[in-house]
């Protein structure tokens, strides 16, 4: 890959990660037309490297979609967050998205945590999660479904968590090409 290609990508990649974050924290949204922008900025920036980087690209959005849409439907992930990841999957591709998952997982269960114990409800948060652990695993019959909407449902930013675990996996995760 050019170095001037792998600069503008890399640029484009924070840049969007940063553009998240804040649209995030201020209006706990992350707007369409960011996240849509990203993807394009993503994919454009593939075809300079390639037709094989260009279907990488796509194959990982689609990943991202995959693992994204599960989430939203059960009111577990907001639109704005999974759009964002999908962004991520173009920039990453399915390998390297694999990693920035679970990273992202991992950064997004410790935000969560820390903000329930500032908030003072960490043992509400745990039981409200074995229940809801409990109602998937009994396919609903036990327990109560609990997402984003659900009555004093505890949220997070979590575009804060995408970002900041993409951010770590992009410049410290396994480099595959």
């Amino acid at each position: 890959m050019n170095d001037w290609v792998g600069t503008l990508n890399t640029t484009a990649f924070v840049v969007l990660m940063l553009g998240a974050v804040a649209k995030d924290l201020k209006n706990r949204r992350i707007p369409n037309w960011l996240t849509a922008s990203g993807l394009v900025a993503a994919l454009c920036l593939r075809l300079l490297m390639g037709r094989d980087s260009l279907v990488d690209g796509l194959s990982g959005a689609g990943l991202a979609a995959l693992v994204s849409v599960p989430f939203f439907a059960v009111g577990a992930l907001g639109g704005g967050d999974g759009k964002l990841l999908i962004a991520i999957g173009g920039f990453m591709g399915p390998v390297r998205l694999a990693g920035a998952l679970l990273v992202i997982a991992l950064v997004g269960g410790a935000l969560a945590v820390l903000d329930a114990y500032r908030r003072g409800i960490l043992l509400v948060v745990w039981f409200n999660v074995l229940d809801l652990l409990k109602h998937w695993l009994t396919l609903g019959r036990h327990g109560k479904r609990i997402g984003l909407s659900s009555p004093g449902a505890v949220t997070i930013p979590y575009g804060v968590a995408i970002a900041a675990g993409s951010l770590v996996w992009w410049f410290w995760g396994v480099r595959i090409q």
